[in-house]
């Protein structure tokens, strides 16, 4: 069995659990109806269209 020559840092084994911490930025797209910035595959909230058909009525 494989066994460590030598202790692992505090730093090198905190560098390596940081990077499952990290935010992933959210996407956005132009809505082709009213062209306001919304989330891919959702119905966009200022206009109420999704795949170029009225889904919901926006008041």
């Amino acid at each position: 069995m494989a066994v460590p020559k030598r202790k692992t840092s505090k730093a090198r084994r905190d560098k390596r659990r940081a990077s499952s911490y990290t935010l992933n930025k959210k996407t956005s797209m132009e809505c082709p109806q009213c062209h306001e910035q919304k989330l891919p595959h959702r119905v966009c909230k200022s206009c109420g269209y999704y795949r170029n058909k009225e889904v919901m009525s926006v008041e």
